[in-house]
Order: C-alpha cells, then structure tokens, then sequence
C-alpha cells in the first residue's frame, strides 16, 4: 500500500532539515541540498514504519490535506 505523506523542509544556513507530518514520534531526514534531505526523510520514514508498524501512521481519517506556512510574532 503506497500512502503520500507531507514533509516539511526547511532551509537552513547549514544545510537542509526535513520532517514528515502525519506520524506518531519524531522522524528527520537532512542533507547538504533539498533531495538530499528529502532522500534521507524518506529513508527515515520507511524505517520507522517499518520498525513501528503502521500504527506509527496517523488515522487515514483524519489526514494532513494542507500545510500552511505563518508568521506569529513574539513577546517576551
């Protein structure tokens, strides 16, 4: 069963950092370039199912549809 996941990258002074929505527990991937990064998340995703089965997925019921990407100003 193939099952599309979102991956969050983000773009850093130091390399790239990827992480996937939609799973129970903590799963990065990271590279010197964005396919790098998104090389190693999928990677990271395939262990860790497979590791922790498919309970490790979050409900088909209530899947991620959207990401959104805000700004949120802070006070300190």
């Amino acid at each position: 069963m193939q099952r599309q996941i979102k991956v969050i990258v983000e773009k850093h002074p130091d390399g790239y950092v990827a992480y996937p929505l939609g799973l129970k527990g903590v799963v990065i991937g990271q590279g010197d370039s964005y396919s790098e990064a998104l090389d190693d998340v999928q990677s990271a995703i395939s262990f860790h199912v497979e590791t922790f089965g498919s309970d490790s997925l979050v409900d088909s019921d209530s899947p991620v549809i959207e990401v959104f990407v805000a700004e949120a100003n802070m006070h300190n």
